[in-house]
């Protein structure tokens, strides 16, 4: 299988090649690097599963980079987390090929090339074994993200700056964790800071590669490039973003505690409380934005700190040396990062869908449009009903699990643990509270609402690659789900580098029937909710047409009713911003939010159907807004000392050669003189 990675990777170098050859001029070769990099997200899902048998497979770089012994090498780990990644790219690269073959969609070269770049990196990423190899693929994906979201002309170029600045913070906490590692162990092989003892330096080093792996993933605080971030990325390249390259922090976490094991109790108690509010910070925003994008980017925030919340179970399971516990932690959340690669994917290749067809992504005038755009209406409900966490969905079992780790507080007797967990499992049950309003909003208004006033403005749904796109990942968010004990048995297999197959094993309490590892705590089987379920559904409609008489399909036309007044029609209807003002209000604390009640003159010239305007000419005009208190409070009150370093920075740069010999002579010295107190 060794020739599947080496296939991979060369349909990706030829992917980019083939963008910067031939460009956008020719109307064939546009969606040419998309439909190779699906061949090659092919055959790294084959590598994966191939690893998640049990073969081995290993590709040595020692001819090539001059790192000394360096490989690509794929254990069960890095074949689970190809398999979730390149598994949701096949669909997504699809998706990819169908907007890019539609006239004017790409007009630069570069886009196809920086695509082919983050599906490289995140393949080298997973299977690197050497620092050097694993950081340059790093710092290669946060330039192609920077590609990415810089890609699109006229677009304000803060988003790329964000992203490209939080992904150089995040490679510069690698960088300086890794090489504490590496000094500690006298090797830049990977494996080999698996035998460490446990030190000081080894849990700064520990809690170094936790902050660089957080900031790609999207943890509170340095999650503020995600929602700016995806929404910048043009098209289905956010679905690549979202649902495929994030997976390698999510991998980074996973790896770190298979080599380091044991972690710092206080590093796990952090992680724990920073995912819980995450998650609630991130439905908050998504609950109440106004459009599309931004719903599903900030729910990837809320999704993040959902799969860390599980991560840090784990790691609290390895603090107090609890194996189950550990068990749970991981297979909760990696059972959530399949729901959320899945979900994620889908909701940004039919928001591309939408946002092509309609030219807008604001929920206020896309209502109802599942009824025009079918394929791609149906993608968003089903990937909402997902986020939602409802059963017969791939969410539903993932947040099962996770509420059943957290439960599980009781087996701990410190507080120092225990209290923590249940201040988390609140906040975890708050935001699945949330996500439900924010996710029925998308399916009740968006996709089945009245129909919205730019009806007549649709041009056609997405192409039939990018219909096959979405249906294969709205397949896979109900079919995993479906198949729920033989996911949990692939996860087992790819997790026993962290803790022993056989007691993740433990959470398949009958072949049908899942728990949370623990034995007699509790029991699901999602697969026979997936046969119940539909047949309830189907006899109850049985039910009707039997008693209904021909009545059941007969349309009985009535008056509107919409906040307690009848017949409201046209722009006066329940809007998707009406649906959230409660949630603005409840949350007000969290969100900051402001809002205003004015007297708005109507001006001369103005439109005449306007039916907010009295006889008078004047309305009333509310707006209200919510406040990202992460960057008001902590990143801008950052800006004038940064301004200020980049000054004096500046004035540097204009000295005398000898000046920058001393200059970096006593740097030399500073960084011998640390090696040698750390060693």
């Amino acid at each position: 299988m060794t020739g599947a990675l080496i296939g991979g990777l060369s349909l990706f170098g030829l992917a980019l090649l083939g963008d910067l050859v031939l460009g956008v001029r020719h109307g064939w070769a546009r969606p040419l690097p998309y439909l190779l990099g699906a061949a090659a997200a092919v055959a790294l899902t084959v590598t994966g599963a191939a690893g998640l048998a049990g073969q081995p497979i290993r590709l040595n770089l020692d001819a090539f980079l001059g790192f000394g012994a360096a490989d690509l090498a794929v254990d069960r780990l890095s074949a689970l987390f190809l398999v979730i990644s390149f598994g949701v790219a096949v669909p997504v690269s699809l998706a990819c090929a169908a907007w890019a073959a539609r006239p004017d969609r790409v007009r630069a070269r570069g886009l196809g090339c920086a695509y082919a770049l983050t599906c490289a990196s995140v393949a080298i990423v997973i299977t690197a074994d050497h620092v050097f190899v694993f950081l340059f693929a790093w710092e290669t994906l946060t330039l192609a993200f920077y590609l990415i979201t810089a890609h699109r002309r006229g677009y304000t170029a803060t988003p790329a700056i964000v992203t490209i600045a939080l992904g150089k913070v995040s490679g510069a906490a690698l960088l300086v964790g890794l090489l504490l590692l590496a000094a500690q162990s006298g090797s830049f092989s990977l494996p080999s800071f698996a035998t460490l003892p446990h030190t000081g330096v080894r849990d700064t080093a520990y809690a170094l590669l936790v902050l660089g792996f957080a900031v790609k993933v999207g943890l509170l605080p340095v999650h503020v490039w995600m929602p700016r971030g995806y929404r910048a990325a043009p098209g289905p390249l956010r679905a690549v973003m979202a649902g495929v390259a994030v997976n390698v922090g999510f991998y980074g976490l996973w790896r770190t505690l298979a080599l380091l094991h044991q972690p710092p109790a206080w590093l796990a108690v952090v992680v724990l409380l920073l995912g819980g509010a995450t998650a609630l910070l991130g439905i908050a925003h998504a609950t109440v934005q106004t459009d599309l994008a931004e719903v599903v980017a900030y729910s990837s925030v809320e999704n993040a700190g959902l799969i860390t919340v599980g991560y840090a179970v784990a790691m609290i399971g390895a603090a107090t040396s609890i194996a189950p516990l550990v068990a749970i932690g991981l297979l909760a959340a990696t059972l959530q990062t399949i729901a959320h690669a899945l979900a994620k994917s889908l909701l940004f290749t039919a928001t591309a869908g939408i946002e092509d067809a309609t030219g807008t992504t604001e929920l206020d005038h896309l209502r109802g449009i599942g009824h025009r755009l079918r394929c791609s209406g149906t993608g968003l409900a089903i990937g909402a009903l997902t986020l939602a966490g409802l059963p017969l969905t791939a969410g539903f079992v993932s947040e099962w699990f996770l509420l059943e780790a957290l439960m599980q507080q009781f087996r701990l007797g410190a507080l120092g643990y225990t209290l923590p967990l249940a201040v988390t499992g609140a906040l975890v049950a708050l935001t699945a509270g949330f996500a439900a309003v924010a996710f029925v909003r998308i399916v009740g208004l968006t996709v089945l609402g009245p129909r919205g006033p730019h009806d007549a403005e649709l041009t056609r749904d997405t192409g039939p690659l990018g219909k096959f796109g979405i249906g294969l990942l709205g397949a896979g968010c109900l079919a995993v789900a479906a198949v729920a004990p033989l996911q949990v048995r692939i996860i087992a297999a790819g997790l026993d580098s962290v803790v022993p197959g056989g007691v993740t094993s433990s959470a398949l309490k009958a072949p049908w029937v899942v728990q949370p590892v623990f034995a007699d705590f509790s029991s699901l089987s999602p697969s026979w909710l997936a046969v119940v379920l539909p047949a309830l559904l189907a006899g109850a409609g049985l039910l009707c047409l039997l008693f209904a008489r021909g009545r059941m399909f007969a349309v009985r036309r009535v008056p509107a009713w919409r906040s307690a007044t009848g017949g409201v029609a046209g722009e006066n209807q329940y809007t998707p911003f009406a649906f959230t003002n409660p949630t603005r209000k409840v949350l007000a604390n969290v969100l900051l939010t402001r809002a205003e009640l004015r007297t708005v003159e109507r001006r001369s010239g103005g439109r005449d159907d306007d039916p907010r305007a009295d006889a008078g000419g004047a309305h009333l005009g509310y707006t209200s807004d919510v406040v990202e208190a992460v960057e008001r409070f902590l990143y801008r009150p950052m800006r004038r000392p940064l301004r200020i370093a980049v000054r004096t920075a500046k004035r540097l740069q204009n000295g005398r050669l000898d000046a920058y010999v001393g200059y970096l002579l006593i740097a030399f010295v500073a960084v011998l003189a640390l090696v040698l107190v750390l060693t």
